[in-house]
């Protein structure tokens, strides 16, 4: 009977559709698990809630954003993302939608912390600027799950940017050159097609 309880147990907080408790005091849910109120899609992509999860998935190949409707400054954000294919996609922080394309479709501006299953997630890179700013750790290299569910940790407070993935440290970086210091949260398809990837449990904390 035991194991039985601790079997159903664990299968539940194995389901999508299992919504985690916020972390802890001061942290805000930024998506419901339920729709996709607060957001906004920018381009043609797919972006639809599913089972407790945002599902992202290339349509017609350009860039696609889901992007919140308020901006932030100085936070903690954890998310979790389950990458179904290989493919580049990422979370965009203190960004901004800056035009459209025909051709690729939205451009962004902002601190994009690197997400994909074949290289570089927990790196940091600067969309409009400066490309990769820091990179991460040769053991944050080694520590994505490529189907499976993992757990993203970013900091940005002032100039001050720290990333963990799945508990390993990834960057540190204090940023001699700062060009952004609030904007939208972001979650990003990229251009040339084939990409799925699903996100959920993303909370945010403030900070001073």
């Amino acid at each position: 009977m035991k194991q039985m309880l601790l079997f159903m147990m664990g299968l539940a907080l194995a389901l999508p559709g299992k919504a985690q408790a916020p972390p802890g005091k001061g942290w805000i849910a930024l998506f419901n698990g339920k729709d996709l109120s607060g957001w906004v899609n920018n381009g043609q992509e797919k972006w639809v809630s599913e089972d407790g999860t945002i599902l992202g998935e290339s349509t017609v190949g350009h860039y696609g954003y889901l992007t919140t409707k308020k901006t932030y400054s100085n936070f903690e954000l954890r998310v979790k993302f389950k990458p179904e294919t290989d493919g580049n996609s990422g979370v965009f922080t203190r960004s901004r939608i800056t035009g459209n394309s025909p051709k690729t479709g939205p451009d962004i501006e902002g601190m994009q912390i690197e997400v994909d299953p074949t290289r570089h997630t927990g790196s940091i890179y600067e969309s409009g600027h400066r490309g990769w700013v820091a990179m991460g750790t040769p053991a944050c290299e080694q520590a994505i799950k490529p189907r499976d569910w993992n757990e993203l940790e970013i900091t940005e407070q002032g100039v001050h940017y720290v990333t963990r993935l799945n508990g390993v440290p990834c960057v540190d970086f204090t940023d001699p050159h700062p060009n952004f210091s609030e904007g939208v949260i972001g979650l990003q398809l990229h251009t040339g097609g084939g990409v799925k990837i699903r996100f959920k449990d993303i909370y945010l904390r403030p900070l001073r």
